[in-house]
């Protein structure tokens, strides 16, 4: 027959059950959160960039593209329509003041040219000819005037005769009346003479200076088609380094095509661009920065077009050091135009991850092991920092690297 177990040994069975349960329950737990632990997404330490977020001064900068460009380059073009007969160099070289570049077929401007020193020749001859006519027929004026003063004073003595022989009773009233209006005849004659040599004289010199006036605008022609000549002679204007040249021989050039381009490659500029919403930020004389690589050149905005042109305003920088070793012709540079200063702002590295003002998740150091992300508000921004408006303080240590691989996970583990 079975005897009852005693209450207290049932209780200690109970016991020793309800600790066997609760060890077997403690260590699943222990094993599910370590398997959760590994299975949580984590990235290497050394593949992170961190940025402490400090207080400090942000110079405020707006962000633009530019291309290296020589601070002097001219352009050749033909002066004339031509064809090109010879290239005596080509791009690279070094020219000097002069030297030939390539030479283009004048035959037929040097035969119209040689057609103009005839007729200037000629035309210099024909004033000539009008100066000597001029002075010919105002001398015969002149000679008439002389002898008709004669003719007056022959007849003035006549009259002073014929009335002193009246006075006398040897002459008649009639006669010295005659005479009279002889010499009053006389002497309207010579005035009319004499104000038709003033009114000739106005009129033959007003009509050579007609005549020199057209010969010297033919001969202002003349030396352009002279200037022209020489310049179809396609020299270098000066010392530099020909970066282009047109080197299609035969190939037929219109006036005013593009034939070379000479560049003085030992001191440089920056073209650079800016989109036109910020347009209201560059202005001539603003202080900018130029990155190359790793290195920064000061400059300052020289020149600003006006007009915005496909969205982008363009504007040129002046380089205080435009000789650095690192610029070359059309090598493609950050630039940064300051315009503004920010003290006493909360600030971080500025990387990739800034691409304007804005709202942010940025990944923030949660201990020595853990990343946690965050809604951060960022606001301006210069090539070095970027402003911390809201979501940040100072300390947090902020992950400024590519994070795009993680962006749908709000916590890593950093290992």
């Amino acid at each position: 027959m079975d005897r009852e177990i005693p209450k207290e040994v049932r209780n200690k069975e109970r016991n020793r059950k309800i600790i066997r349960l609760s060890a077997t329950g403690a260590v699943c737990v222990a094993v599910i959160s370590f398997l959760i632990s590994l299975m949580r997404a984590g990235v290497q330490r050394e593949d992170l960039v961190l940025s402490t977020v400090d207080r400090g001064t942000i110079e405020v900068s707006a962000s633009a593209s530019g291309r290296v460009a020589p601070a002097f380059e001219e352009i050749i073009n033909s002066p004339i329509n031509s064809r090109i007969v010879d290239v005596y160099r080509k791009g690279g070289d070094s020219v000097d003041v002069g030297t030939p570049i390539l030479k283009l077929d004048l035959q037929s401007t040097e035969t119209g040219y040689n057609k103009l020193l005839d007729e200037e020749e000629m035309r210099r001859y024909q004033l000539e000819q009008l100066r000597i006519n001029n002075q010919t027929a105002l001398s015969d004026l002149s000679m008439q005037i002389n002898v008709a003063a004669m003719k007056l004073n022959r007849m003035k003595v006549e009259l002073r005769n014929e009335q002193y022989l009246d006075s006398l009773g040897a002459g008649t009233t009639d006669k010295v009346r005659e005479v009279e209006l002889k010499v009053n005849v006389a002497r309207l004659e010579l005035e009319q003479m004499e104000q038709q040599y003033a009114n000739e004289q106005q009129v033959r010199a007003a009509g050579l200076k007609v005549q020199e006036l057209d010969y010297r605008i033919f001969c202002k022609s003349l030396a352009e088609m002279r200037r022209t000549l020489d310049d179809a002679q396609i020299r270098s204007p000066r010392k530099a380094i020909l970066t282009y040249v047109n080197n299609q021989v035969g190939t037929q050039v219109s006036q005013g095509a593009q034939v070379a381009i000479i560049s003085d490659l030992s001191r440089f500029k920056v073209d650079a661009e800016i989109a036109d919403a910020y347009g209201d930020r560059v202005a001539a004389g603003n202080r900018v920065i130029v990155k190359i690589g790793s290195d920064k050149l000061e400059g300052e905005v020289s020149g600003v077009t006006p007009l915005s042109k496909n969205g982008v305003i363009a504007f040129s920088v002046q380089l205080h050091n435009d000789s650095h070793r690192r610029l070359r012709s059309g090598l493609k540079v950050d630039v940064y135009v300051m315009n503004a200063v920010k003290e006493g702002v909360l600030r971080l590295a500025n990387a990739s991850y800034y691409t304007g003002r804005g709202e942010y998740e940025l990944f923030v150091m949660n201990g020595e092991k853990e990343l946690v992300k965050r809604h951060v508000r960022l606001g301006d921004s210069n090539f070095e920092y970027v402003e911390a408006i809201t979501g940040l303080q100072q300390g947090d240590k902020v992950v400024v690297s590519d994070m795009s691989p993680y962006k749908g996970k709000d916590k890593l583990k950093v290992k």
